[in-house]
């Protein structure tokens, strides 16, 4: 390995001189990855194909040990750093260009305590990966929707789940996590240690420094009553009011989607999906008027295992399609905004594309944690998905047609989680995602990563 061309925290090109790099790579357990290398194209792929960055330099660590090399050579190089997980998010920013990509997809251990009813898992992880572990024992935590999800950056950023009416979001059910800050230094931050950065961390995203394990809470989840409905769209209106309307009324004792979609057929339909955990014959009473509005096309609602319902959505958002996203947080529903949707989705250019409401509320109400957002009660996700590059602009601009014309009736606020491209969407956004907690973060950016290592995210910049 030569010398080689990477990218400074300002954005300049810097040449890393060969035995540096050598020197790094034999402080690594885990293998050191750079262009030209075999793994290379592989190793900067993300979930998103609309990402396509070109890292100096991919550090894939066996351990916490690596972590702090790798943060120190960062450090010591001026270098623009990443962090990758699951690599799922849709702006991609857990890969960058130049930089130093610390990826921690070979970090997948996981133990979990059925006595205790705790787990401690590693930030490499999926919840599909930590599912399968607790549910072994009867056991789960909020997270998420896909099981190809990483679990790290979904909770570091909020995260909503299936689950969350019961159990609040993923950050909520966080006992402690291991990081490494910008300084180099392993940190366990929890109620009783650094707790300042414990509260930052439950939803300030990855700005803080690399988590390389995370402590959660584990509840008791057998099989939970869920699936879907679907209505033909020229109910589509109704289908939407009705959901609202049930939505609100239910939202402290179960979970319920809506997304107008394309069927397999290629014909339009409303969905609704929902999801209860608890006796089943309450479940059944709960859900009746879902099954009974309509009548729906078709009713998939069944008791399944709670690792089933995690991956029910898998198959229609694949690894390696093109992604777009925008969003809106909403407190209500309204007539307009439901008219808005079902008429921009008459015209979706893609049958891949679903907007959907995801619901909030319940246990997701309470909590002192950097997400900001406990009072709404609704997210509506914007996603476009497309397979041919060429047809980028045509979807992306669907997509931020039908986010401008929303606006007037969300929130003003946005799930960090749901930010879309960086370029776009940049600090209003963000200040956006943490409201009244934006300033108390900066200030403990300016406290734990001062000179903003970790910037190649939903960036809060230190305090000045």
């Amino acid at each position: 390995m030569g010398d080689l061309q990477a990218r400074t925290l300002t954005g300049r090109e810097t040449t890393l001189p060969a035995a540096a790099v050598a020197a790094f790579k034999t402080r690594l357990r885990g293998p050191l990855i750079a262009p030209g290398d075999a793994r290379y194209p592989e190793a900067r792929q993300v979930w998103n194909a609309n990402i396509d960055r070109r890292p100096g330099l991919i550090c894939r660590p066996g351990g916490v040990a690596d972590v702090l090399s790798a943060v120190h050579f960062a450090r010591a190089h001026h270098l623009l750093v990443s962090v990758r997980g699951g690599a799922h998010s849709f702006p991609g920013t857990c890969v960058c260009n130049g930089g130093l990509v610390i990826d921690l997809s070979l970090m997948k251990g996981i133990r979990v305590d059925p006595v205790r009813r705790t787990v401690r898992a590693e930030g490499g992880l999926t919840w599909g990966e930590f599912d399968h572990e607790t549910q072994a024992f009867g056991l789960a935590t909020p997270g998420g929707t896909a099981s190809d999800t990483g679990i790290a950056g979904l909770t570091l950023g909020g995260g909503f789940g299936w689950l969350g009416y019961k159990y609040g979001l993923a950050s909520d059910n966080l006992l402690s996590v291991d990081i490494v800050t910008a300084d180099g230094t392993l940190r366990i931050a929890s109620a009783t240690e650094h707790p300042d950065l414990f509260w930052a961390v439950r939803g300030g995203g990855g700005n803080f420094g690399v988590v390389t394990s995370l402590e959660y809470r584990l509840h008791p989840v057998g099989p939970v009553l869920a699936g879907q409905v679907w209505h033909p769209f020229a109910k589509a209106r109704a289908v939407l009011q009705f959901y609202r309307d049930f939505a609100s009324a239910t939202h402290a004792q179960l979970t319920t989607y809506a997304a107008p979609m394309t069927a397999p057929d290629g014909s339009k339909v409303i969905a609704i999906a929902v999801c209860y955990s608890g006796p089943l014959d309450e479940g059944e009473r709960l859900i009746a008027p879902v099954r009974q509005f309509g009548p729906p096309l078709a009713d998939q609602i069944r008791p399944m295992a709670y690792t089933a319902l995690q991956s029910m959505f898998d198959a229609a958002f694949p690894p390696r399609n093109h992604y777009y996203e925008k969003a809106h947080l909403m407190r209500e529903i309204s007539d307009d905004a439901i008219d808005i949707v079902v008429e921009h989705f008459a015209s979706v250019p893609s049958p891949l594309s679903i907007p959907f409401f995801q619901q909030g509320g319940g246990a997701i109400r309470w909590g002192d944690t950097a997400y900001a957002h406990r009072d709404v009660l609704y997210n509506l996700i914007l996603v476009a998905q497309w397979r041919d590059p060429g047809e980028s602009e045509c979807h992306v601009r669907w997509t931020r047609e039908l986010w401008q014309a929303l606006k007037p009736y969300g929130t003003g606020g946005v799930y960090v989680n749901n930010i879309g491209r960086e370029e776009e969407d940049g600090a209003d956004q963000v200040r956006a995602a943490y409201g009244a907690n934006y300033q108390r973060l900066a200030e403990l950016k300016q406290k734990y990563d001062p000179e903003n290592l970790f910037r190649h995210n939903q960036n809060i910049k230190p305090v000045v």
